[in-house]
């Protein structure tokens, strides 16, 4: 059983930065690329940001390029979501997964194991 877990959610103020990570399974990590999505209580979820196998080879969403990056350590078994100049409407519960297709999807579906989630709250 592959499991994923975030930590590094948080309350901040507009303008300021947040680290994700995504820890998983030891041995797993690295045969498959990895995403992040994000969810508002009764709206849909929201694809933020894709990373190939080899890191390489990323895709974000219009309203996170720029100010989010994403990265990946195979040795550690860990991804990334480095949040900086984060805004109110980028408050949300953000979620990790795994893509054994090994591509940068930016659709939910393609993805087969999944974190618990954390809460990041951005204030204005």
């Amino acid at each position: 059983q592959i499991q994923l877990v975030e930590s590094g959610g948080g309350d901040v103020q507009a303008g300021g930065s947040l680290r994700l990570s995504c820890a998983t399974s030891v041995g797993t990590f690295s045969r498959y690329s990895m995403g992040w999505f994000r969810q508002v209580p009764g709206k849909e979820g929201e694809f933020v940001a894709a990373i190939s196998i080899s890191g390489r080879t990323t895709n974000y969403a219009e309203s996170v390029k720029g100010r989010f990056t994403i990265s990946r350590d195979n040795a550690k078994n860990t991804g990334f979501l480095q949040m900086n100049s984060l805004k109110p409407e980028d408050t949300a519960v953000y979620y990790c997964a795994l893509d054994p297709g090994g591509y940068t999807n930016d659709k939910s579906y393609q993805y087969n194991y999944w974190g618990q989630g954390t809460q990041v709250t951005v204030s204005s």
